[in-house]
């Protein structure tokens, strides 16, 4: 048997998973920051549920990792948070609206794999649901800024609507039953580029009229569109344009001119609404969006169809793109995993050694003990193999005067101090 991970998963050694839970730390407590409070969904979902027509559509379902129970039930792993954060909402109807949770697990997609994207992989996906407008779209924006700023990632965003981007679509002459697919094919132009768009969108047998003028449509700045379309008929178009203008007012008030209006963003999945955006890493460390979402007000209504409505907008953030970045600019870190190792020279210390470990553990210091009984030679050898900034060796004469010395392995200087006095140990050691 040849051991080795699935394609597309991955092991996490404690160096990778501490950045790891730094991302997962510092993003749970800004979703809190916004009001938004954990929630945890199952990982196994009945088929059906993530096939529904109100769920992610065709193209995602080519991706879903599909299998049976013993009772023959057609059951799939989850491929995103937001359908079983719809399908939390209908199940428990009971629930005070506006409801905003975040959540943060793993989801499963059998796609290509390569830097920044795996099949295996968490989500970091925050929802509200119960609030219509800008307004909330507008926070989220704030909170995506405000996140990424604490993991100390310069980032912009490039935003868009959906009703928007289908009412060009109409408004440049093709039919509305090709608004689906034309949104899945326009939403690969910032990968294959104007002239490779067109091509796939020849075979739907579009005018070259259409294409042309549709392809103009994504060059138009905000402050033109009223006046480019006051004539239109266009309904949706015009609501898209409303919205539109409402979202950048919040964001010119916010400051937050790292948002930038992108009239061709799709986002391909079929469950958005108005509003969508992807984010990226302003120095390209990853090229792939390292976060997305938008607004889907069609899901939980559809999903509940009570007769009510229930508006929902969220997003996701990524976390395997965020590591690749932290990763790569933490390349010529030399932190260690731990402040302090100890060593205790014989059985009699080791008690001692203990004892002292748990006193520093208590005021948050990581202490390893060593418990191999190497030389002290390889111990010193192995402390600065690992980065480990001070080492404390406990033999009978520090015992006897309960003195101890920290020595420095940086700057190969010793600090005397008491056994007992913590605190000028924890003064050394975080100096």
């Amino acid at each position: 048997m040849k051991i080795q991970n699935v394609k597309g998963s991955m092991d996490y050694l404690p160096e990778e998973q501490i950045i790891r839970n730094k991302v997962i730390n510092t993003l749970s407590n800004t979703f809190e920051e916004y009001g938004y409070l954990p929630v945890e969904t199952t990982t196994l979902c009945y088929y059906d549920l993530l096939a529904s027509k109100y769920a992610g559509g065709a193209e995602i379902l080519k991706e879903v990792y599909k299998l049976n129970d013993q009772g023959e039930r057609n059951l799939a792993l989850r491929y995103d948070l937001t359908v079983p954060f719809s399908k939390i909402i209908a199940m428990n109807k009971g629930l005070n609206l506006p409801f905003r949770r975040y959540e943060i697990g793993k989801v499963f997609r059998d796609g290509p794999v390569k830097v920044g994207r795996n099949r295996e992989f968490y989500q970091c996906d925050v929802d509200v649901c119960g609030i219509e407008g800008q307004y909330v779209e507008a926070e989220l924006f704030s909170m995506a800024f405000s996140g990424y700023n604490k993991l100390g990632i310069d980032i912009y965003i490039e935003w868009n609507n959906r009703k928007f981007l289908s009412g060009l679509i109409l408004e440049s002459g093709i039919e509305e039953a090709l608004i689906s697919p034309v949104i899945l094919s326009v939403d690969k132009l910032a990968k294959i580029g104007e002239d490779g768009v067109k091509k796939e969108l020849e075979s739907y047998n579009i005018s070259k009229n259409s294409l042309d003028k549709l392809f103009s449509y994504f060059k138009i700045n905000i402050s033109d569109l009223k006046s480019t379309f006051e004539a239109s008929n266009n309904s949706l178009l015009k609501e898209g344009i409303e919205e539109i203008i409402n979202l950048d007012n919040y964001l010119n008030g916010l400051g937050l001119n790292e948002a930038k209006f992108t009239p061709y963003l799709a986002r391909g999945l079929e469950i958005y609404t108005g509003t969508v955006w992807e984010v990226f890493d302003k120095n390209q460390t990853v090229t792939c969006a390292i976060g997305a979402g938008g607004r889907y007000d069609r899901i939980i209504t559809n999903f509940i169809n009570d007769g009510n409505t229930y508006p929902a907008v969220g997003m996701s953030f990524g976390l395997v793109p965020i590591c690749e970045i932290l990763n790569k600019n933490n390349e010529e870190n030399t932190n260690s995993l731990y402040d302090l190792y100890i060593v205790p020279m014989s059985l009699d210390e080791e008690i001692e050694a203990l004892k002292l470990a748990n006193a520093l553990r208590n005021k948050d210091i990581k202490v390893m003990i060593e418990m191999k009984k190497r030389k002290i030679k390889k111990c010193m050898e192995w402390a600065n193999k690992n980065n480990i900034g001070y080492v404390i060796v406990i033999g009978s004469d520090e015992v006897k005067s309960h003195e101890i010395e920290i020595k420095d392995m940086n700057n190969y200087n010793t600090n005397k101090v008491s056994i007992d006095d913590i605190d000028a140990m924890i003064d050394i050691i975080k100096k």
